[in-house]
């Protein structure tokens, strides 16, 4: 069958690579220069499996920047377009969801659209209402960033928002392309599907804070956090997975899902996910205060990726602490080999490594490497298992 995806980020693109094993795909993106990679089977992100399916399958995949040559004749039509929470307004702005929505109405289209991308708890409800629709439902996506399509190859479950005979069709063409066996296939209601995604990604952020805050206490008081984890995490009912500290969790999603959960809680009492959301401001004021105490004039932060194996730095949690050390009066400088550009956020980016460390009096880093080892003297990290 014929599927359109529209949005070619992590989890659109890992989609689009999937579904066009088997059916014909068109990928739609308003960026020209990523359709073009695309069309020439180059990925426009950092994943080692869609870029080697991207090279060495035959994929029946095309990218396109119009709207109508990808929806004509689909059958599904997949939203995966960014949804960035805005602080203003307390909520996501769907805008990008929206304008795929009306496009898809304006032709007149009858496919059914299901969304992935990350959207507030009763989001497809609304829509049904306000274009008088019903041929959309929501399908959540647990993806982890730069193992995307090996986390659709593999999944760990797959949920549909919808109880009904294409919901069950979508759910088969995920099942059918994935390489995991006896994958669990739940469906439900979209407004359910849509709390699943919030609550999935508050609690991943809850265990971040928690070993973020475990650190803070072993840190403060002189004592090894790596011991007081290991034997925490022996107990197989928390288990040795998601327990690195770090300077606070960032990312595509669990920022913005947190602060959406907890908009979505307000007329429901609450203790717990406010905190979740307050832990991580205060996990780097406490990094920015433990730096400071080195009395350093020049930080050097080394990288600004979120985590290992990553290119992506939007919302990664060191920017937060870039602006704290800025606001005491201290220079940053940033090692980030991904930037051609010589400043990011107007802070200069050295891409010299000698360079670099040699004018930092101290070097953050939030995950550490073969280079950091080169420096341990001037390194300040939380990094325990060099993972995660």
């Amino acid at each position: 069958m014929k599927i359109a995806v529209a949005g070619t980020g992590y989890v659109g693109l890992s989609m689009a690579v999937l579904l066009s094993l088997e059916n014909e795909v068109f990928a739609l993106d308003i960026v020209p220069e990523k359709v073009e990679m695309i069309s020439n089977r180059k990925s426009p992100i950092r994943d080692e499996y869609i870029e080697d399916y991207l090279k060495n399958k035959n994929l029946n995949l095309k990218a396109t920047l119009d709207y109508k040559e990808a929806f004509k004749d689909a059958e599904y039509i997949i939203i995966s377009t960014p949804t960035n929470y805005n602080e203003e307004s307390g909520y996501f702005d769907t805008s990008s969801v929206e304008d795929i929505i009306e496009k898809v109405v304006g032709l007149g289209n009858k496919a059914t659209m299901v969304v992935k991308s990350t959207i507030p708890v009763g989001f497809i409800e609304n829509m049904k209402k306000k274009y008088n629709i019903d041929n959309i439902m929501f399908s959540p996506e647990f993806l982890r960033e730069g193992r995307a399509l090996y986390d659709n190859l593999y999944p760990s479950r797959i949920i549909v928002g919808e109880r009904s005979k294409r919901a069950e069709k979508f759910a088969s063409l995920l099942k059918n392309a994935a390489l995991k066996e006896d994958v669990e296939v739940k469906f439900m209601n979209s407004t359910e599907a849509e709390a699943v995604k919030l609550f999935a990604n508050t609690y991943l952020a809850l265990r971040v804070s928690y070993f973020n805050e475990l650190d803070t206490y072993a840190e403060l008081n002189g004592l090894n956090t790596k011991d007081i984890i290991d034997g925490v995490c022996l107990d197989p009912r928390i288990g040795t997975h998601y327990n690195n500290p770090s300077f606070g969790y960032g990312g595509y999603c669990l920022p913005k899902d947190t602060k959406q959960l907890l908009a979505n809680y307000e007329n429901v009492p609450q203790n717990l996910i406010g905190a979740i959301v307050k832990s991580n401001d205060t996990r780097k004021d406490h990094v920015t205060a433990m730096v400071m105490k080195k009395n350093p004039k020049i930080v050097g932060i080394y990288r600004l990726t979120m985590k290992t194996n990553s290119d992506n730095f939007r919302a990664s949690a060191i920017q937060g602490i870039i602006e704290r050390l800025a606001k005491r009066g201290v220079e940053v400088i940033i090692y980030e080999p991904t930037l051609k550009e010589d400043s990011f956020n107007g802070y200069k980016v050295i891409n010299d490594f000698n360079k670099f460390s040699d004018l930092s009096d101290v070097v953050l880093a939030n995950r550490l490497d073969d280079n950091t080892k080169t420096i341990e003297e001037k390194i300040y990290s939380r990094d325990l298992f060099t993972r995660d």
